[in-house]
């Protein structure tokens, strides 16, 4: 699934919401310097709002896609998972990942920030969490069980909000940071916002997320069908809560 958003990198980059400004010039507060490494950068959206602050960036992503996409956008970036990626020596103050951290191995991938951390430099991981509104929430569950009834979010249980269960992932990130020499012990950080979607733009964003790209495209159009629908129910629009977690340990030294 890691490798399944660079089906359409431009949907993905045009409807995925950029991360909070706060956030941006929190973690460059709390470094020493704006060298930035941005572990699974895709299409670069994070990796500008570096760039745009001052920062140096560098990236680095699994797919060629997504990758390609972003050096399009000004973002310099290497194809490869980060575990295996070799830093040739450089080293950053701050190490980043936007919604990506979940396909790093949380102990593997502290240990390798940490070599290229320069002390006083920063792990950061940080991801988006929202729950789609009533009455639009219950008819996309219920669209995607019936065109993939066997897909891992058809069968899972919805008794949880998704800020609960980003906040137990956010948790298990801080236990792998936990565990490696030479970082402190992890903040937690929380930002709370909100994005106002149409019913087109939310269509739009729907396909760039983890269950739906790996379907054929007659099934997402059912399911399309069936949300676009619901939002016309409400109104066709929508505003939307986020919240954005985020994990922050200090390389010590």
């Amino acid at each position: 699934m890691a490798e399944s958003f660079g089906v359409d990198p431009g949907r993905y980059d045009r409807a995925r919401p950029p991360y909070p400004a706060a956030l941006i010039e929190r973690i460059l507060a709390a470094g020493p310097g704006r060298d930035v490494l941005d572990v699974g950068c895709g299409t670069g959206i994070e990796a500008r709002q570096f760039l745009a602050a001052g920062c140096r960036v560098l990236g680095v992503d699994p797919d060629a896609r997504m990758a390609g996409f972003a050096r399009e956008t000004g973002v310099d970036v290497k194809v490869a998972t980060f575990e295996a990626w070799d830093p040739a020596g450089r080293t950053f103050d701050a190490v980043v990942a936007g919604q990506a951290w979940h396909w790093v191995d949380p102990v593997a991938g502290a240990a390798k920030a940490v070599e290229v951390l320069r002390p006083g430099g920063r792990l950061a991981v940080f991801g988006h969490v929202y729950d789609m509104p009533p009455g639009v929430a219950e008819v996309y569950a219920a669209a995607l069980k019936r065109v993939a009834p066997d897909s891992p979010m058809s069968v899972a249980g919805h008794d949880r909000s998704a800020l609960d269960i980003y906040q137990t992932m956010f948790a298990a990130a801080a236990d792998g940071m936990r565990q490696v020499p030479g970082l402190g012990e992890p903040e937690q950080w929380r930002f709370d916002w909100e994005q106002p979607y149409t019913r087109d733009e939310w269509l739009d964003l729907l396909p760039t997320t983890g269950v739906l790209t790996r379907l054929p495209a007659g099934q997402v159009a059912d399911v399309l069908a069936d949300v676009g629908a619901a939002v016309d129910k409400i109104g066709g629009r929508f505003t939307l809560p986020y919240t954005t977690l985020a994990a922050v340990a200090p390389r010590a030294g």
